[in-house]
């Protein structure tokens, strides 16, 4: 056989070139591709055997889907067994056909026959700012969400009925979760940071029976009260619900907020619970009914409400915590997300519970009250993976710049640091090993609130590192790389990333009350295929790498939020007439919405006028637009048919010099134009 040592840049970010040397030959076939054995600084060797395993088991998971889930769907408790593992079209799946379970039941009850597992602690909640910890055993945590469930129930909420969570991340919003789980309502946990109109539009468009509230939040140094906002939300809604529930915190007393305002009209948590008596019964539901509504932002700004079916998800997460985590009954799992997140409902609530672990949440910023707090929480806590978002790492990177702080404490628990939310850039992952020392365990992953699980990740860490590039598809996730004429493309080509029909279980199928904006929104342009809305490529041995969107959503620390809405805010000001919003590169939080104005004729552009619209769009999308860039232009750079040519000014906002101009272009002279204004409005602002 005939060898060959090619050398060949794979990867280039800043200053950093990456070289990797191949051997090419006779190789076996995955993926469509040639496994090959890279030899480079950024991959480790993994155990031969584990990766095996890991090819074996993604190949059986489509090649023989039915028997592949059948049995990871013995890790769950059924009321009922299914009648089928899948039936349905491609488009439509009916994953666990027949089957019933409830959600709750499999997270907590099943656990307390065991008396060693019913004392074992199921959450452990963090606010580092306060220095306050709360615990709760599987016992006592049962008993709690027993008692909001009776609550509910006494004020009318059945199966079916929607119920809105606006909570900080705290025991109580997870409580409200698995309550409605076991009265078989259907949750909508909306984030904290959204302001009044969002809230309303969640409220309205799911017509939530009840809406549950903390009185305010720990957000970085400072405290939001809840109810005001809260107040604000239920005047904007044209659906009011029938209860609002108030949960008063006394775990913790704000250092900046002596007084947190009331709320009339509202019925107050403590009072509900003291007088019911716990729910020990809990409600049988269809695999297919919908555990979850989950809002995320859509490329027009509305929102979509994904739907997460009970059965499916329940599966795909008992198989998940051990499968890709390596996570078992009485691991530590620590998770950094917000609970009005995807990755706190799979990684806060749900899945550690369901596997008997115990989950170990997070209320603040990952470098308050410094930045080895996450490093000291997770050596306290015996925490054996930790999962956070590149933003996080990137804040620590920044005030502890030579990876200092982990060497502080005894990690040696700590398994894995995972990363998601937003792409994981090599030198993000490459400082998070060298400061842990865990060399074999930094994985990047990739999902998204409609998967509900990982994409693409490290399974059970079984996967040579390749920094840059997400890691492989997870078992049951089939990917391609595809091109417009829906023809696979070869390998090192840019294109959408697809998923092959039927999705697995735990993705989401339909969208709340609007069946024909999936299809149009996931479905639409290709045959057999999901759309991810992503762009990326293939590497010659199978590892994804994501680079952008392909709409106009943009990713700020993690938070999906479309240009389009602030666009729409933008014009609403009187004396601008025309606007472009791009994701601009931020080293911290990875991508922020940047602005670009065009004044009406004879306007200026003065410093009243930008601090304007920056407090428009935080008062319309709220704080965690982090738009704080907005300049004014004398022209946009067009097409000849009007449209906006956006990736222009994407490229001029992150300092690039070497752009491409259209041949469609209208004025060839706009890009210069707007570049030389860059500059000097970059000389003349710091952030």
């Amino acid at each position: 056989m005939i060898m060959k040592i090619i050398k060949i840049v794979m990867y280039k970010a800043k200053s950093l070139c990456i070289v990797r040397s191949r051997v090419i030959g006779n190789t076996s076939n995955f993926f469509g591709v040639g496994y090959r054995n890279y030899i480079t600084a950024t991959t480790t060797k993994s155990n031969d055997q584990k990766f095996r395993e890991y090819k074996d088991e993604y190949n059986e998971a489509v090649v023989n889907k039915k028997k592949y889930w059948d049995e990871k769907a013995s890790k769950i408790t059924w009321n009922k067994k299914y009648d089928d593992v899948l039936t349905g079209t491609p488009e439509s799946p009916n994953w666990f056909d027949g089957g019933k379970l409830n959600m709750c039941y499999n997270a907590l009850d099943r656990h307390l026959v065991d008396p060693e597992s019913r004392d074992r602690l199921a959450f452990i909640h963090e606010t580092p700012l306060y220095g306050t910890t709360l615990k709760y055993t599987y016992r006592e945590l049962h008993e709690q969400v027993c008692l909001v469930a009776q609550a509910l129930l006494n004020l009318g909420v059945q199966q079916g009925d929607r119920v809105v969570i606006y909570m900080p991340t705290m025991p109580e919003a997870s409580m409200a979760m698995l309550a409605c789980a076991r009265i078989g309502a259907i949750h909508s946990v909306v984030f904290g940071g959204f302001a009044a109109p969002q809230l309303a539009a969640r409220i309205e468009h799911c017509q939530a029976k009840v809406v549950i509230s903390a009185d305010f939040g720990v957000e970085a140094l400072r405290t939001i009260a809840y109810t005001p906002l809260l107040k604000d939300a239920l005047e904007i809604s044209k659906h009011k619900p029938e209860s609002v529930i108030i949960y008063e915190r006394k775990d913790l007393v704000p250092k900046d907020l002596p007084v947190i305002p009331k709320l009339d009209g509202c019925l107050y948590w403590s009072d509900l619970i003291r007088k019911v008596q716990p729910m020990r019964d809990y409600v049988e539901v269809d695999s297919k009914h919908p555990l979850y509504l989950l809002y995320t932002s859509g490329t027009t700004g509305s929102p979509k409400g994904i739907v997460r079916e009970t059965g499916g998800y329940a599966v795909a997460l008992a198989h998940t915590m051990n499968n890709i985590f390596n996570c078992e009954k009485g691991d530590v799992f620590f998770t950094t997300s917000d609970i009005g997140w995807v990755v706190a409902h799979t990684l806060v609530t749900y899945g550690p519970l369901l596997s008997g672990m115990t989950a170990l949440s997070y209320e603040g910023k990952p470098v308050i009250p410094d930045a080895g707090v996450l490093w000291r929480l997770s050596e306290k806590h015996r925490v054996k993976a930790l999962f956070t978002a590149p933003t996080a790492a990137r804040a620590i990177q920044r005030d502890d710049p030579q990876g200092l702080l982990p060497k502080k404490y005894d990690l040696s628990k700590l398994e894995s640091v995972w990363l998601g939310g937003e792409r994981g850039d090599p030198t993000t992952l490459k400082y998070l090993a060298d400061a842990t020392g865990k060399q074999h365990g930094i994985f990047d992953s990739y999902w998204q609130t409609e998967s509900g699980w990982p994409m693409i990740t490290n399974a059970r860490g079984a996967i040579p590192i390749r920094y840059g590039s997400a890691g492989m598809p997870a078992p049951g996730a089939d990917l391609h790389v595809v091109g417009p004429d829906n023809n696979k493309l070869d390998t090192g080509v840019m294109g959408e990333i697809l998923a092959t029909l039927p999705l697995p279980p735990g993705y989401c199928t339909k969208l709340y009350k609007n069946d024909d904006g999936f299809r149009k929104s996931y479905y639409a342009g290709y045959t057999g295929y999901y759309r991810t809305g992503d762009a990326g490529y293939q590497d010659d041995d199978g590892y994804f790498y994501i680079m952008t969107r392909v709409d106009d959503v943009i990713n700020t620390s993690g938070h999906r939020m479309s240009t389009s809405a602030i666009e729409e805010i933008l014009y609403s000001h009187p004396d601008i007439v025309e606007c472009a919003v791009i994701g601009a590169h931020d080293e911290i939080k990875g991508e922020i919405p940047f602005g670009f104005v065009v004044m009406k004729e004879g306007k200026l552009f003065t410093p009243e006028t930008e601090a304007q619209l920056i407090k428009m769009v935080r008062d319309k999308i709220g704080a965690v637009a982090t738009f704080k860039r907005v300049m004014p232009v004398s022209r946009l750079p067009k097409t000849r048919s009007g449209k906006i040519v956006r990736n222009i000014l994407k490229a001029i906002s992150n300092g690039h010099e070497h752009y491409g101009v259209p041949p469609t272009i209208e004025d060839p002279e706009v890009p210069k134009e707007i570049e030389a204004q860059f500059k000097k409005y970059m000389n003349t602002h710091q952030f």
